[in-house]
């Protein structure tokens, strides 16, 4: 007769799995709660306290660790010498072990660190020649049904369990670690005292989501997300649309970030990872409009991020334009039955962006890593360096550019007016071409507007291209050994200048 080993944290379904264990004719070996749940519907089964003759002890820190239940599972059924020391010790071996640990992530703490569930799921993994693990109650209907079916599990199927196993008992521990990263386990700081970068950074991630391609269609594609964790695009719907790629997850990513960067009703069109039309107004459908024609000709294949839901009338005046993913909270009846006909038109309806743990970029052999850059726009650290102060619509405008301009990528000058991006100059080996781009772009829109640099002019020519577009107000980070001499450019054009204190370059 099989032994079927049970000890579970989430008690859900494990009753059903012993009852069909039962019925094929399975020993069932169980300790504590488990062994209750399943005495409980009328089952047979030995608690391991009987088995080993120890009860729990050290306030159930130790259970199942005892040589009876390890060596049945850790016993190579073809090794003579593992045979004759079940027979000396009078072990008998288990062929299945089912276990899930303590929930450890939901509420962190010593006592919620499993000990004997990972050691049991590890030797049984380890051992998966002979024993089928399961620590995934999504699998015991798949493990019964081919038990009924073939009396015993596969090979490929107990190493899939094996698998899943490790991954398993790896991402625990990795939450553990984590968590010791965080405060120590005692409220300290961090493990590595005041620094903020951990002594190591374990991750791991699963498989979320097939994309149709990655930044090519010959390069394949997948998200993936942290385990455990849940982030917007795990609780998004696609409403319509072929299925997504790299580069729309990476822009529609951007966009829905800095869309939600903005209180008032606000739309970002984002192209290649770079804002091409940013506005915010009275309405949401004015903003698509405004936006729009910031960079029309940009804006053409492009994705739309939208932080209110999109009506009908917003629905046909996005129709014309080829667009690749719009992405808003929601969306009336008529919005989604007029972008329904687009068939290549990707509809999301998404929750905010959650905060970024860690900004990470791949490098040879590694990663590099830092904090996300947060983006400070309140006026109480800037100063105006200028004779000339910004009025109250400037300042709302300088607000507006500083953060359109830190969600570019550098060297980054935005350009604009009543809170509508005219001309944005992006990715430029020099700031006086991103500032001709963006010049160029306002088309003279933007008299009277403002300009944002995401870092320091180093010479006063960049300023002069802005100025020459007719703003009125420039905000930039300062820090240049020629800050008074651009400062000196600023008063003889008449400009106000504010100074942030700090630069968002974007690379």
């Amino acid at each position: 007769m099989p032994t079927a080993l049970l000890s579970v944290y989430d008690k859900s379904g494990v009753a059903d799995l012993a009852a069909g264990l039962h019925e094929l004719g399975w020993r069932l070996l169980s300790s504590g709660g488990t062994a209750r749940t399943v005495a409980d519907r009328g089952l047979p089964v030995t608690d391991v306290a009987d088995l080993t003759g120890v009860p729990a002890i050290l306030g159930h820190r130790v259970v199942t660790l005892h040589p009876k239940v390890h060596g049945g599972i850790l016993a190579d059924l073809d090794d003579p010498d593992h045979q004759r020391d079940l027979d000396a010790h009078g072990i008998d071996p288990i062929g299945l072990v089912v276990v899930n640990l303590y929930p450890f992530a939901a509420s962190p703490g010593i006592e919620l660190i499993d000990i004997g569930g990972p050691a049991m799921v590890r030797a049984a993994a380890k051992n998966h020649a002979h024993v089928g693990v399961v620590v995934d109650p999504g699998d015991y209907e798949p493990v019964l049904a081919e038990l009924r079916r073939a009396e015993s599990l596969s090979v490929e199927t107990r190493r899939r369990l094996a698998r899943v196993a490790f991954a398993t008992t790896a991402a625990y521990d990795t939450e553990i670690v984590a968590w010791l990263d965080g405060d120590g386990g005692d409220g300290s700081c961090t493990a590595a005292g005041d620094d903020p970068m951990p002594e190591t950074l374990r991750l791991d991630l699963v498989r979320a989501q097939s994309l149709r391609y990655g930044e090519n269609p010959h390069q394949r594609a997948a998200r993936y997300r942290v385990n455990g964790v849940s982030g917007w695009w795990d609780t998004a719907t696609q409403h319509g649309g072929k299925a997504l790629s790299y580069l729309n997850l990476y822009d529609a990513e951007a966009a829905w970030r800095l869309v939600h960067r903005f209180a008032d009703p606000a739309c970002v069109i984002v192209k290649h990872a770079n804002p091409c039309g940013v506005a915010v107004a009275a309405g949401i459908v004015e903003a698509y409009r405004l936006a729009n024609a910031c960079d029309p000709i940009s804006a053409f294949g492009g994705v739309v991020a939208l932080n209110r839901t999109v009506p009908g009338e917003l629905a046909d005046a996005l129709a014309p334009v080829f667009t690749e993913v719009v992405v808003a909270p929601a969306y009336d009846g008529a919005a989604l039955e007029a972008l329904a006909t687009k068939a290549n038109l990707r509809v999301l309806s998404a929750q905010p962006p959650g905060t970024l743990a860690w900004d990470m970029r791949p490098i040879d052999g590694g990663l590099l890593v830092q904090q996300p850059d947060p983006v400070a726009t309140d006026r109480a650290s800037w100063r105006v360096v200028t004779t000339t102060e910004p009025t109250p619509a400037q300042w709302d405008d300088l607000q507006f550019a500083w953060t359109v301009c830190a969600a570019v990528s550098s060297n980054a000058i935005v350009v604009a007016k009543d809170r509508q991006a005219f001309g944005i100059g992006a990715g430029q080996q020099n700031r006086v071409d991103s500032a001709r781009i963006a010049s160029t772009r306002a088309a003279g829109r933007a008299g009277g507007g403002v300009c944002a640099s995401d870092a320091f002019f180093p010479f006063r020519d960049g300023l002069d291209v802005a100025a020459d577009a007719g703003v009125m107000a420039v905000i930039q980070p300062g820090g240049s050994v020629r800050d008074a001499e651009v400062v000196e450019a600023a008063d003889e054009r008449g400009l106000a200048m504010v100074f942030t204190g700090e630069r968002h370059f974007l690379h």
